[in-house]
């Protein structure tokens, strides 16, 4: 089977990456041909042999062509025409879509279909109903779902995407114009990582009904053994959505308990500014595992919408627990007061206070750390064939 692979990082840069290049890896282990479509990078380590990649869209750097992003966002020229030059050498039997809106755009998907090919998208966040694509802004308590029904001038009022008005308005437009034309219609399964997502996503017309939930896979893992060292964990980006202002602010209230960071982001610098926190740095493979192993527990306080985060997956795998905040995918993972403990999303005292009972609990963690045992999730191996079987339906 010929799989055409689009993400707008062909890099490793979070989860969505990770999720669709290791699936590509595996899927041409196993016989099938697999090539990538994304932006143009010097980082990327996965590719297409025409070499046709869309331009470099990078919002973060300043330069004149910021000039022409607001057009390229809504709709890209540059990415129809490239893709349109792997289709046509690759020859796909199925496109799997993963993250595209604003530096690949959707104008891709007509291309796709223009050259009659089947659609299957994994719905990393919910990008498909919310402009901002977290469900969260600066003004609503809780979860935002004003843009329902194509609201979408709740975004600019509220300044959703990146607290700018004129990003906001960008977005709004994208949102609006994609669903006037209906283009989501053309996309032929949806595979959401969580019961939450698939429930978020169904709320587009366009897309509801052709749905599906599989969790993520993860790399089959066996602890080590490693003999706990009763400090607490924490580890992925540093940014505000993660909820890592609180876990900072929890962390400087609880004084006589050892915190480790491991990753790296914008608020880095509030990391260091907690004396019994130790941030390490971003780590992966082995040296992370063992990070993990030796925790007493990891927190995931996560103040958005997250899907089917690996961290809690890689945790328990570990036989950690994990201390997670009750919003998106997350409560789906942890079996509360058994294999970790949930709290209430974004609320500084619940947070301090289910960290300090945790840690001064530590025959409760060996019990749930026991409970982790059972968890099983699956390998990329049970995953895929549970994929290329949707493949084959689609394509049939």
């Amino acid at each position: 089977m010929k799989i055409l692979l689009v993400n707008k990082y062909l890099y490793r840069k979070g989860g969505a990456e990770t999720y669709f290049i290791k699936l590509g890896e595996y899927l041409k282990s196993l016989g099938n041909e697999v090539e990538y479509f994304g932006m143009a990078d010097e980082r990327n380590c996965v590719g297409n042999r025409v070499e046709a990649y869309t331009e470099n869209i990078d919002f973060h750097k300043k330069s004149l062509k910021h000039i022409t992003y607001p057009f390229k966002i809504i709709y890209s020229v540059n990415a129809r025409k490239q893709i349109r030059k792997v289709l046509s050498d690759f020859k796909p039997d199925v496109v799997h879509l993963n993250n595209f809106n604003y530096q690949l755009t959707p104008s891709i998907i007509y291309e796709i279909k223009k050259h009659n090919i089947p659609i299957v998208y994994t719905a990393h966040d919910v990008q498909l109903v919310c402009p901002n694509h977290k469900l969260k802004n600066d003004y609503t308590d809780g979860l935002c779902r004003k843009c329902d029904g194509g609201k979408y001038f709740e975004c600019v009022k509220n300044n959703c995407v990146h607290s700018s008005k004129i990003r906001s308005i960008l977005g709004a437009v994208e949102a609006w114009y994609y669903k006037l034309r209906h283009t989501y219609k053309m996309i032929d399964l949806t595979v959401c990582p969580s019961e939450f997502m698939e429930k978020e996503i169904s709320r587009n017309d366009d897309i509801n009904g052709r749905t599906v939930t599989m969790y993520n896979f993860i790399d089959e893992i066996k602890p080590l053994g490693a003999e706990c060292e009763n400090y607490v964990l924490y580890f992925g980006r540093y940014s505000e959505e993660k909820g890592i202002s609180n876990l900072v602010k929890a962390a400087k209230k609880l004084s006589n308990i050892p915190f480790v960071f491991a990753g790296k982001g914008e608020l880095e610098n509030e990391v260091n500014s907690a004396d019994n926190i130790k941030n390490v740095g971003f780590k992966t493979g082995d040296e992370l595992r063992n990070i993990i192993e030796k925790a007493l527990f990891t927190v995931l306080p996560a103040e958005w919408s997250e899907n089917c985060p690996f961290s809690v997956m890689e945790s328990q795998s570990l036989m950690t627990p994990v201390l997670g905040a009750k919003i998106g995918g997350i409560p789906e993972l942890i079996d509360d007061c058994k294999t970790g403990i949930l709290f209430e999303s974004g609320n500084l005292k619940k947070l301090t206070e289910k960290i300090e009972y945790l840690y001064n609990n530590k025959e409760l963690c060996r019990q749930m750390s026991e409970n982790c045992r059972d968890i099983k999730y699956d390998t990329i191996k049970e995953y895929s064939e549970k994929l290329i079987k949707l493949y084959k339906e689609v394509i049939k």
